[in-house]
């Protein structure tokens, strides 16, 4: 048997830089950090003459060309598989639908047990771009490149998108001290909501294809935040890159009207009045997590868990997407 796993992740600044739609003229640069919860593949050879695939559904076919599970399916037909004789199974610590980057983390989890399965070595980079060719080019999604570099690199890092697609990642080089005291003061609480976020997606990259003169300088702006952000961080000024994220929210919830709503915009006024110095929707907004940095953090849990709020808590993973049982 066959473990892999793929860390989710959460961003920090720049977000939405990473489409095709917007880097391929402009560039994109975005600050993400890998985190301790994950999505689990596991691979076997079983007795059976067909394919057994089980996540939310149950799936036995001949083959791989019958899977409905469209990323299964391509990612299959990638490393040249039929997938007879194999059960697939995935598991995670967090649901789809949040905004931690799982669909990038299924896929280079998948690819990495495939690769495992076939005995053949991939390095972090070509996983990466494997997992964002079946998921942007293969199946048209309207989705960047960012959750599937931070899945298969792990850690706190910078990730520069050049036009021509090429990904450059760097480590952000934070001080141990102020590493253990962003570790320990961003807090992550579950709205209680899921979505796609390629419905949300799908508007920015409509309106960024047709060169719409906000987007653009929406998305302008994100990438100079990002710029900022990075500064704040590696010369340790944490509330600096709080009060940025605060910039970095307003300006994500000007992109689209399904990217916040009432009631989450009540809760982040509230997580403001209760200790939080700055904070956002991760992922491409409607639902999932909010994320905080506080400086009184006991006083902003007891605040979101009189609302009903669940905190989940995590710390950065360094290991990117890795084989655990072989």
């Amino acid at each position: 048997m066959i473990i892999t796993r793929s860390p989710l992740r959460i961003s920090l600044g720049g977000g939405g830089t990473d489409l095709p739609s917007y880097y391929s003229r402009h560039g994109g640069f975005l600050i993400a950090g890998a985190i301790d919860k994950y999505v689990y593949i596991t691979i076997h050879r079983t007795f059976v003459d067909e394919l057994i695939v089980k996540y939310s559904k149950l799936e036995r076919v001949p083959s791989a060309r019958e899977l409905q599970h469209p990323i299964i399916r391509e990612a299959l037909a990638l490393v040249g598989l039929d997938g007879r004789y194999l059960e697939l199974t995935s598991m995670a610590d967090i649901p789809a639908g949040t905004g931690l980057g799982s669909s990038g983390s299924f896929t280079t989890a998948l690819l990495k047990a495939l690769h495992t399965h076939q005995r053949q070595l991939v390095d972090a980079a070509s996983l990466a771009e494997q997992a964002c060719h079946i998921e942007i080019e293969r199946l048209g999604e309207p989705i960047g490149k960012q959750d599937q570099y931070v899945a298969a690199c792990g850690g706190l890092a910078v990730y520069e998108f050049a036009p021509d697609g090429r990904v450059t990642v760097t480590p952000l080089r934070l001080p141990a001290q102020t590493l253990y005291e962003l570790e320990a003061n961003l807090l992550l609480f579950f709205t209680g909501y899921t979505r796609a976020a390629s419905d949300i997606l799908r508007e920015q990259d409509e309106r960024s294809r047709a060169l719409d003169p906000s987007m653009i300088d929406n998305l302008h702006e994100q990438k100079r935040l990002g710029l900022e952000s990075r500064d704040a961080l590696e010369a340790g000024d944490l509330l600096r890159f709080a009060r940025i994220m605060n910039e970095h929210w307003q300006l994500k919830r000007q992109r689209s009207r399904a990217m916040s709503s009432p009631r989450i915009d009540a809760w982040y006024e509230r997580a403001l009045a209760s200790g939080a110095v700055g904070g956002k929707l991760i992922g491409a907004g409607g639902g999932g997590f909010l994320l905080f940095y506080a400086q009184d953090t006991a006083r902003l849990r007891r605040a979101m868990e009189a609302e009903g709020l669940t905190e989940v808590r995590c710390r950065f993973d360094f290991e990117g997407t890795k084989v655990v049982i072989q």
